[in-house]
């Protein structure tokens, strides 16, 4: 059974988050917050993103969005950073920066390629109107866009995956999950989806702790898109 299409992560895999909140921080600060440290700032707001996830259990009918775990983690980061003359205005345009997250560079030329041969598709934990934001402003060339508010499920949830798969009319190992994060790849794999590892080295800033390790588990590991395209024959 031949891969018809290429699901991909958004956040970290497809997008580099950490250098554009990092600027959005800096520049909200304006220099006014000198002993803040603001690259600890955005591992913690992530880090909290990720154990709201993790503590989640949701359906559709009481679905939490994750602009409002950005914007609840904000305030909370705030406070104990001890930043209090943020307005309300300010507030939401710094949760919206994670809407304003940029492609890797060779992301969109990746995609280019692989879109002739595959159906490519997103599967974010992201709220839809978030990845359709950083879909249009960073030009990327999806033929779908699949999230996590759709099932009603955050991965790795089985249902974020094979709801996915229904969308597109697919078998799972007729389809492709590319992240740079494991636990994400390997719950797919474990409903039959073929994997893909791209290596993001870069995703928590220069020096930040990042699993890059190659392993022979996944169908495919990659440097980058390009890579990954080559890989795949396009």
């Amino acid at each position: 059974m031949g891969i018809e299409a290429l699901l991909f992560d958004v956040q970290g895999t497809a997008t580099d988050f950490h250098s554009t909140v990092l600027g959005a921080l800096r520049t909200a600060s304006a220099g006014r917050h000198p002993g803040v440290d603001w690259v600890e700032f955005v591992d913690r707001w992530r880090a909290r993103y990720f154990d709201v996830l993790r503590e989640a259990k949701v359906g559709k009918n009481d679905w939490t969005t994750v602009h409002s775990v950005y914007a609840d983690a904000l305030d909370r980061l705030l406070a104990d950073y001890g930043v209090a003359d943020f307005d309300d205005a300010e507030r939401e345009d710094l949760a919206c920066a994670w809407q304003r997250i940029v492609p890797w560079p060779d992301v969109v030329p990746g995609l280019t390629r692989l879109k002739t041969r595959y159906t490519l598709a997103t599967l974010s934990n992201a709220d839809v109107a978030a990845v359709v934001n950083i879909s249009k402003l960073g030009g990327l060339p999806w033929d779908a866009v699949f999230t996590a508010e759709m099932a009603g499920a955050f991965k790795p949830d089985p249902a974020a995956y094979r709801m996915a798969a229904t969308y597109l009319g697919l078998a799972p190992g007729q389809i492709m999950m590319v992240a740079c994060h494991k636990y994400d790849i390997r719950a797919a794999g474990a409903l039959g989806f073929r994997t893909a590892f791209v290596a993001r080295p870069l995703e928590f800033g220069v020096g930040g702790a990042v699993d890059v390790e190659y392993e022979d588990e996944f169908d495919v590991n990659a440097g980058d898109f390009l890579d990954l395209a080559d890989q795949l024959g396009c």
